[in-house]
């Protein structure tokens, strides 16, 4: 009989950052203010959460260079891992991020013209440091569609073939991002995430539809080794009030059978 210890999988918040405040979507479209960032943080802290994702979709989406000051604000109130992805096209960029704090760079846009980069963030930070972002929709007919530029450009490559090389770029860890499902609380793309986590060896992180913690099980059962939230974790009821919550250890722990 095996003796290994049940590991409880992280459930980090994903929060969208424009300007010097947080927005959440829905289906990348109709954003909502929901807070100061650095308040949120603060937030979180208090919460214990096992790590932060920030995204900034003003520099996704308007090809601008990641705000290093800003992120170095950030990382400077956090007393857990902070990942942080938008604008980032350079080594040197991914350099000044580390610098700040930040211990995960995500690529999306930059690595379907330069797998390099992705290389050499694995090679000088370890692969658990290479992130690589994929956002996804699919359409009525044919198979997933790939999407860059915050979710604005789309790309010819098929998503196994991307993320194949991705991972022999170097890539440490996925997060596959549904268009469809973000931002409408109404549970993962159950066979999105199972279909990348059998084609891949490096850790998926489920992304896009999160709404109450049936889900976050969903997903890891699905195959996902840990799910990513927006919306969940900054809206509250029907009427979708803002209010920054996060599961407890002890929730989590029942909800994965965990002693």
């Amino acid at each position: 009989m095996s003796t290994a210890k049940k590991q409880l999988p992280r459930v980090i918040p994903c929060l969208l950052l424009k300007g010097h405040g947080l927005t959440k979507s829905v289906q990348f479209k109709d954003f909502k203010y929901v807070g100061d960032a650095v308040n949120a943080c603060r937030i979180f802290n208090e919460k214990e959460v096992d790590e932060l994702m920030f995204l900034d979709i003003d520099a996704s989406r308007e090809n601008k260079k990641p705000r290093i000051e800003f992120i170095k604000e950030i990382a400077g109130e956090l007393f857990m891992p902070l990942g942080y992805g938008g604008g980032v096209t350079t080594t040197q960029e991914a350099d000044l991020l580390f610098a700040g704090g930040v211990e995960k760079v995500s690529i999306n846009t930059a690595a379907y013209t330069n797998p390099q980069l992705i290389t050499d963030i694995a090679n000088h930070y370890g692969s658990q440091s290479a992130i690589v972002t994929v956002d996804v929709r699919k359409p009525l007919i044919g198979g997933y569609k790939l999407y860059s530029n915050g979710g604005q450009v789309p790309q010819k490559v098929s998503l196994l073939d991307h993320l194949r090389r991705m991972e022999d770029a170097g890539a440490g860890e996925f997060v596959i991002n549904s268009i469809d499902q973000d931002g409408k609380m109404s549970g993962f793309d159950l066979k999105l995430i199972t279909l990348v986590s059998e084609a891949v060896s490096v850790p998926v992180v489920a992304l896009g539809g999160a709404g109450n913690k049936q889900h976050i099980f969903d997903a890891v059962q699905a195959g996902a080794s840990a799910v990513a939230a927006g919306s969940m974790f900054v809206f509250h009821g029907k009427h979708r009030a803002v209010l920054i919550t996060y599961p407890g250890r002890r929730e989590l722990k029942d909800l994965f059978g965990i002693v």
